[in-house]
């Protein structure tokens, strides 16, 4: 067993501490509570064997007895799996994370931001650890993303992405498997990257070496930039509407005709928030 942190008695899951909201992020991500009859149940989380310390850091900022085993098996992604598993029974922590939002069962759609006081960046970069990508596209490209089912973690990281790189991003989820693919590239996604993965922060070994690796990133001098996206205001819609007219108003509103034809016929379809006074 790790030698346990003599702090973690008295600040277990106290989510200002940063160490604790990286690990109820990634345990909101990626743990699994569960509950049987009288009152027993389980907090576990299952990595990759390649992960057990961070596991094991886990175990050691916890006050309760815990365990943390190894099996190998095979799985519907590879014919041989070495996954580690770190498991806590004590009722009294189980009490305490679930109040704090991490619901018994199934939970990928319902999870959201703690409504308590937390460390905003180290709870996202536990979610991102847990269910996020870090490092470099095919092309050599700096990205940093996060898949999940849930709207409010969605939504959560583009609100506080936008604060700390200035780059929006609108979710919506995707046709095939119905969750929200949120990406960044390229300066955000490095931007985003430094902020969240900071020195000595408690992490994933091997994301944070990817992340720290992206800041030497320089855009290619004959790599354009993306003119960001200029979103229509309920002026415009208002304006556009009354001028019925894509190429009169395209002069009128400073855009081009082919943006305003498009707009006014999401507008007069119902395919586009519909203007109120």
């Amino acid at each position: 067993m790790a030698e346990q942190d003599p702090s973690a008695a008295a600040r277990f899951m106290d989510l200002t501490d940063p160490r604790y909201a990286y690990v109820f992020g990634f345990l909101q991500a990626d743990g699994h509570l569960s509950q049987q009859s009288r009152q027993r149940g389980c907090l576990a989380l299952e990595l990759n064997a390649r992960d057990i310390d961070l596991l094991r850091e886990f175990q050691r900022l916890t006050p309760h007895n815990s365990s943390i085993t190894e099996r190998n098996r095979a799985t519907n992604f590879a014919p041989a799996s070495h996954t580690a598993t770190w498991s806590l029974y004590n009722r009294e922590a189980r009490a305490i994370v679930n109040h704090l939002g991490i619901p018994y069962g199934r939970k990928s759609k319902t999870i959201a931001p703690p409504r308590v006081d937390f460390s905003r960046r180290d709870y996202i970069r536990g979610v991102i650890d847990a269910d996020g990508s870090v490092g470099y596209t095919g092309k050599g490209f700096p990205f940093l993303s996060l898949t999940t089912a849930s709207t409010a973690i969605g939504a959560y990281l583009c609100h506080y992405a936008k604060k700390v790189t200035g780059a929006e991003r609108t979710i919506k989820r995707n046709a095939r498997d119905g969750v929200y693919n949120i990406l960044y590239t390229n300066e955000p996604a490095v931007e985003l990257a430094s902020h969240l993965y900071y020195e000595d922060c408690l992490a994933l070994e091997r994301k944070k070496a990817s992340a720290g690796s992206m800041i030497t990133w320089i855009r290619p001098a004959n790599m354009p930039r993306m003119t960001p996206r200029r979103r229509w205001t309920l002026a415009e819609d208002l304006k556009l509407l009354d001028i019925g007219d894509a190429a009169a108003a395209a002069v009128e509103l400073g855009r081009t005709e082919s943006g305003c034809r498009q707009r006014l016929t999401r507008l007069r379809t119902g395919c586009g928030p519909w203007p109120r006074n």
